[in-house]
């Protein structure tokens, strides 16, 4: 979406409403305006199954298959022509990067349940053996398809716009010279070819790297006969390569291979020795980390370790290139202790995600999403200190609609303020070169009282944080790893400031991480606040995580493990009751995975009593929405676009005193549970208006949203003559700067 528009960006609902000056959309052509338009009368009230048992698991969708599902609805936008080209790439090798952690975590984990002689079930009542099968099913499908994309759709129309990747058979005189000058100056000097022989055994080699499986004939120096041959591809190469300009056709950027590099020049490698076969190879491995709570006496030194085992799980996936021989592959299934429905044929680069950098490489912004400046809220801009601007009243943000910068620019200022006495925050994933880390370095640097809660195991992001947690202690920051069995999730910060000789609390709290990059990418909300009550919660909820003692009241917040779980069911039941008492009865539940069954029966039993629910659901959903009796008040739709939905909002219209909270948690069983999570009313009926009209938004999208079946099947809502209407292009234009 473009930032040129005429109309002032504004924060009150209504100015969503179409007017003469429609946006444009990615083509230029004038789009219609966006209306929220929900229905959300009372409608027929269900007629409930008395006999019927909520826990029975043919109400329930597997959570692993529906995971895959989602990645499936990824891999469509790479399909959609409504996305500009090179981000419908960019979709494709998202559902790699997805499918690649899909299997690190969640097959490995069934995988790891069967080899344990566990049979034990979810809610879905399937068992560990049946649920493997059928992903390795859907997997394969998918997988042939998204090569099926790249090689017959996605590169074709590349090529049509001057993007081409050469294949070796289609090197010029010219390109093959420069391909054998690169592959002598940058890849023969570090890449190291293995042979397997009895005193060079089958090496151990890194999670998802690339590799080869070569065959020779001949003799070698030493006088062994040939035979088969390893060649790991060192990691810090690039696997794609821009040829220079020079060589390029005209009007053409041209990129070749690592692998066909390699494939070009493999017998320089092994001089003297004939080159029968070269094939590429990548496994994939357990990734997923095992701290015991009670084994542990430092979590920092234990992570460390178990980031080096991460390396070299045990494996779960092979990719084999389509033309590798039967003998060769059941060689290394063989190795690798894997079965033949762990063998995937691929025919293009087993390393897809690689190409990610193809990218930043590309100067093409007519084949990529318009940019555009996120929003700054009226009372950002009137005030010099941002601590005035939030004392006048609660500020929301909606990123990336509207811009993160604030949240940083509030730690940049309490840590040069000299009236700002202490700073408190949780980091989960906050990314290696944080300006909020740097904030809190400066602050700490200042005499501030800094505290840091980081989570260590942040999944894949373990390393940044441990470097995090020692640049902080080293700058004189206190540091905290939370608590040993319950992972910190929640998103807040806390500052108080001596004013008028009196302490005053800010805080922040978020549905998204402390991440700038992912904070334009993600959709988040962030609450600024100087609400005494809501200060004091943030505040009693740190001292939980910095010292000992039972869990304290607190007034406003919702809090895991201690009182979400309990208070959204009681909301959901609360929901039901008015119905039951046949007044009008609504909830919108936004966020990424709905899996807890608790939860899930709580909604099937609103849906009985009647309650209109909607349910947007991103990710993971196990409940089984339209069935007569049960659930036949619930819809469930899937939001997937430009950006990654990751808002977890509650709404609950509550006899019209309608109450909207926003969270950290999702709605799973490790959330409620198992990690420090917590949930914020917004008291501010503008603000909680405004979030509500938000929610319509997404309720009346048919360009990108996904409706969940009973059959547990997702399809694309019927547009019919509708006007087109886009949930993320309706927020852009009604939060984005407008020039």
């Amino acid at each position: 979406m473009e930032d040129s528009h005429s109309h002032p960006a504004s924060d009150t609902p209504s100015s969503r409403v179409g007017d003469a000056q429609a946006p444009a959309d990615t083509a230029g052509e004038p789009v219609t305006p966006r209306l929220n338009q929900t229905g959300t009368g009372i409608k027929p009230k269900a007629i409930p199954d008395p006999e019927a048992d909520l826990g029975d698991p043919s109400l329930y969708f597997n959570r692993e298959l529906s995971h895959l599902q989602f990645n499936i609805r990824v891999l469509e936008q790479a399909l959609d022509e409504a996305h500009p080209l090179l981000n419908r790439l960019m979709f494709l090798l998202i559902f790699s990067s997805n499918m690649d952690e899909f299997f690190e975590i969640r097959v490995a984990g069934l995988k790891h349940q069967i080899a344990l002689g566990d049979e034990s079930t979810g809610a879905d009542g399937r068992s560990p053996r049946s649920v493997l099968s059928e992903i390795s099913e859907l997997a394969h499908a998918q997988v042939a398809r998204q090569y099926q994309i790249l090689n017959e759709a996605l590169i074709p129309a590349l090529e049509a716009h001057g993007l081409r990747f050469r294949r070796r058979g289609e090197w010029n005189v010219e390109q093959r010279g420069w391909v054998r000058d690169y592959f002598e100056a940058e890849i023969m000097p570090v890449i190291s070819p293995i042979g397997l022989d009895p005193s060079h055994p089958f090496p151990r080699l890194v999670n998802k790297s690339l590799n080869f499986i070569v065959e020779l004939e001949g003799k070698d120096a030493f006088g062994r006969e040939g035979g088969l041959a390893i060649l790991p591809a060192p990691r810090s190469l690039p696997r794609v390569i821009a040829l220079p300009n020079a060589l390029c056709e005209d009007g053409f950027r041209e990129f070749v291979f690592l692998s066909s590099m390699i494939h070009a020049h493999a017998e320089e490698l092994f001089p003297g020795m004939a080159v029968r076969g070269l094939y590429q190879f990548r496994l994939t491995r357990n990734a997923d980390l095992s701290v015991d709570p009670e084994e542990v006496s430092d979590l920092a030194s234990a992570l460390r370790g178990e980031l080096l085992a991460r390396r070299y799980g045990s494996g779960v996936r092979l990719e084999v290139a389509d033309n590798c021989p039967e003998e060769l592959a059941s060689f290394l299934l063989k190795q690798f202790e894997l079965e033949e429905a762990d063998l995937y044929r691929v025919s293009g680069p087993v390393n897809l995600t690689r190409m990610m950098s193809v990218l930043g490489e590309v100067d093409r912004p007519d084949l990529l999403y318009r940019p555009f400046t996120p929003g700054i809220p009226k009372p950002l801009l009137r005030k010099e200190s941002l601590f005035s601007a939030i004392a006048a009243g609660d500020i929301l943000l909606h990123h990336p609609f509207q811009s993160f910068a604030p949240v940083e620019d509030l730690l940049r200022e309490a840590a040069r303020d000299p009236d700002v006495l202490a700073i408190k925050q949780t980091l989960y994933r906050t990314g290696a070169d944080s300006t909020i880390v740097s904030a809190l370095v400066e602050a700490a640097g200042n005499g501030k009282e800094v505290t840091v809660v980081i989570e260590l195991r942040a999944r894949f992001d373990e390393a940044d944080n441990l470097a995090l947690a020692s640049r902080l202690q080293e700058a004189g920051a206190i540091v905290i790893y939370g608590v040993m069995a319950y992972k910190t999730h929640a998103k807040m910060v806390h500052i108080v400031r001596r004013e008028r000789g009196k302490l005053r609390h800010y805080a922040h709290l978020g549905t998204g991480n402390y991440h700038a990059r992912t904070a334009k990418l993600y959709t988040d909300y962030s609450l600024l606040t100087a609400n005494p009550t809501l200060c004091a919660d943030v505040h009693k909820v740190f001292q939980q995580l910095s010292g000992m003692g039972r869990a304290r009241h607190i007034e406003t917040l919702l809090h895991a493990p201690f009182t979400l779980h309990e208070r959204v069911v009681a909301m959901i039941e609360r929901e039901a009751e008015h119905a039951r008492r046949g007044r009008r009865a609504h909830l919108i539940i936004k966020c990424n995975s709905l899996t807890e069954p608790k939860l899930i029966q709580a909604l099937y039993r609103a849906s009985q009593a009647g309650v209109e629910c909607d349910l947007i659901i991103r990710g993971m959903c196990c409940l089984r929405p339209g069935l007569p009796g049960i659930s036949q008040t619930i819809r469930v739709r899937s939001v997937i676009g430009r950006f990654l939905e990751h808002t977890r909002v509650f709404h609950f219209h509550n006899d019209g005193r309608p109450e909207t909270w926003c969270s950290s948690a999702d709605f799973m069983a490790r959330n409620m549970f198992h990690r420090v999570e917590t949930a914020f009313p917004l008291r501010d009926r503008k603000l909680a208006a405004r979030v509500r009209k938000d929610l319509e938004t997404y309720l009346v999208d048919n360009c990108q949203s996904w409706l969940l079946q009973p059959d547990g099947t997702y399809r694309r809502p019927q547009r019919g003559d509708s006007a087109p209407i886009s949930a993320q292009e309706t927020l852009l234009y009604a939060y984005a700067a407008k020039a």
